[in-house]
């Protein structure tokens, strides 16, 4: 039988670690750093994890499984016809981050890829895996997309799948750097380009989306 107690005191070291290691990166962050935020003595660090690389790994699925739940959630809701789907997913995204006065984004299996995916073969298999099961569920959504001819029929949902994904985390690294969220609007309006219609020439615009440079001032 699983024990309860035992699951909140792993997760609540998984919860706090991960937020230590994805801010000080993998190299920067010790188990004494790890035990330190969860505020909890080292020695039960090992009741849980075998290793630091252990507690990453663990720590990956920790924050990712339930994402991808959300993830697929809201690409699979019937009330919604697919395209809108995407475009209200990635709209919600932009909202979240446009409503603070200084977004940040902080990525714990973006963090993980730059360090260790050349380094450590079972975290680069694991980062691979998860962002794999994301890009697969975006590309079902879009072959939904395309089979009632929302976009073109010719369109290649695997790898479109794969360029929006690529697309977003490249908007956001942005964002970091400049500290504002035009990056993200920028994105948002593209993928609107890309999911356009077949029979729409130009394009049309669902959610408008005014751009702001990197100040947060509106152009």
């Amino acid at each position: 039988m699983t024990n309860p107690a035992r699951n909140d005191k792993r997760d609540l070291i998984l919860s706090r670690g991960a937020q230590v290691m994805t801010r000080r990166g993998y190299h920067g962050t010790g188990v004494q750093e790890i035990v330190h935020a969860a505020g909890i003595p080292k020695g039960s660090f090992y009741h849980y994890f075998s290793s630091k690389e252990d507690f990453a790994l663990q720590a990956l699925d920790y924050i990712y499984a339930p994402r991808l739940e959300r993830y697929q959630a809201a690409l699979s809701e019937c009330a919604i016809g697919p395209r809108q789907r995407v475009l209200d997913y990635y709209a919600d995204l932009v909202a979240h981050f446009a409503r603070k006065d200084k977004p940040e984004y902080h990525c714990f299996i973006g963090s993980l890829s730059f360090e260790m995916a050349e380094l450590c073969p079972p975290i680069a298999h694991r980062l691979s895996e998860i962002l794999a099961q994301s890009v697969e569920l975006l590309a079902a959504c879009l072959e939904q997309a395309r089979s009632v001819g929302e976009i073109a029929s010719c369109c290649d949902c695997p790898t479109l799948a794969e360029f929006i994904s690529d697309a977003w985390e490249g908007a956001l690294l942005r964002m970091k750097v400049s500290g504002g969220v035009a990056p993200l609007q920028v994105f948002y309006q593209q993928l609107e380009r890309l999911l356009a219609p077949a029979t729409e020439n130009p394009p049309g615009r669902e959610h408008p989306v005014t751009l702001i440079n990197a100040t947060g001032v509106d152009s």
